[in-house]
């Protein structure tokens, strides 16, 4: 069972993008609430105390509780809107929750004893994650926090599929429901090629040096940029 985070809101009444940015200004991430056949209702949530909640991984894969006012509402993360260059949350949605409903949700995957892998240890080889979480559909009371995955038996060109994760009761992933031809591979233990690596940079820098002038210098960049508009 996945564990509870409690998020205070307030109710907005404004609408539109002109009411989002002051709330912006005012140290507020302005969201929303839907499902359990109820209306939407728009929220507003402190900024600081959202970015702490972030933090903790278990955040998103775990059942919230929306206090506002004396009334609580379980609920789970469907969506959230970041800054592209800032630490800032721009809108948050989220959907509410009944013990008597299944939800989908995003878990994450936790990889154990990756240093001490067989194929690590005595093949020399790195273990690649192909996923980090897997998508499950569960009644609310039966989501797990994380998945566990010791890969400490993995020798080197071996991989684990979604088939391998231990799922308990009631716990369902999705893309296995879809068939056994959807049983994808979820980690691996491989030897890095890094001479073949080193090959291909020392090729494209051979490129690159065929490219400069006799001297030795670089076509000057500007040449090509004349006549053409400054970058605003």
């Amino acid at each position: 069972m996945s564990q509870d985070f409690d998020l205070i809101a307030e109710i907005r009444e404004d609408q539109g993008k002109g009411a989002s940015r002051r709330l912006r200004h005012e140290g507020k991430v302005p969201a929303i609430i839907y499902g359990a056949g109820r209306a939407p209702r728009k929220l507003a949530f402190d900024h600081n105390r959202v970015l702490q909640q972030l933090e903790n991984e278990s955040f998103y894969s775990s059942i919230l509780n929306i206090k506002v006012g004396g009334k609580s509402q379980a609920a789970i993360v469907k969506d959230i809107q970041r800054h592209p260059a800032k630490r800032r949350v721009l809108h948050m949605d989220f959907q509410r929750i009944v013990a008597d409903e299944k939800i989908t949700m995003n878990v994450p995957i936790h990889y154990m004893n990756t240093e001490s892998a067989v194929g690590v240890r005595e093949g020399g080889g790195s273990v690649s994650r192909l996923m980090t979480d897997v998508e499950v559909s569960c009644l609310p009371r039966d989501l797990p926090e994380y998945f566990e995955v010791d890969v400490a038996e993995l020798e080197l060109n071996e991989m684990l599929h979604l088939s391998d994760i231990k799922v308990p009761d009631g716990v369902e992933i999705l893309e296995l429901a879809q068939g056994p031809e959807h049983d994808q591979a979820i980690v691996s233990i491989q030897i890095i090629k890094v001479a073949a690596i080193e090959e291909e940079e020392d090729e494209a820098a051979d490129g690159v040096d065929a490219a400069e002038g006799e001297d030795g210098e670089a076509p000057d960049a500007d040449a090509d940029s004349e006549g053409g508009s400054e970058e605003s």
